[in-house]
């Protein structure tokens, strides 16, 4: 049943995501049409609705792109350092990986007991 329920979670949001990318596509060929077909391009009104398009648009298109970036599908260019690649564990949740030590607010090593009781309290609850 647990299989079920999480092919049915990734179906929806990948249609989800699909309704994001379509309503961003939209916006921004509204804001293209306006572009387009308006008869004197840069007054305040016509500006205005090109900027609202084009903000809808961004806003429509934030959530796939981190979905993406998530699933690690979504190359960053330009990054500095290589970020630390997070692995899963069997429960299907993320944990950093064993060479990165754990450090408390002051930047001391935080003692095994308390590493254990944080990747117990990381694991996806039934």
């Amino acid at each position: 049943m647990e299989i079920s329920e999480s092919g049915f979670m990734k179906r929806e949001a990948t249609l989800l995501n699909l309704i994001c990318v379509v309503a961003a596509l939209g916006f921004v060929a509204l804001a293209v049409l306006n572009a387009l077909f308006s008869g004197s391009f840069l007054t305040t009104d016509n500006l205005f609705v090109t900027m609202v398009c084009l903000l809808m648009a961004l806003m429509f298109a934030v959530n796939p792109l981190l979905y993406l970036k998530d699933e690690g599908k979504l190359p960053i260019p330009f990054r500095k350092g290589k970020a630390l690649k997070a692995t899963t564990t069997e429960a299907g949740g993320r944990a950093l990986p064993p060479a990165a030590p754990l450090l408390d607010a002051k930047g001391r090593a935080v003692p095994p007991d308390v590493k254990s009781m944080v990747a117990n309290m990381k694991q996806k609850q039934p």
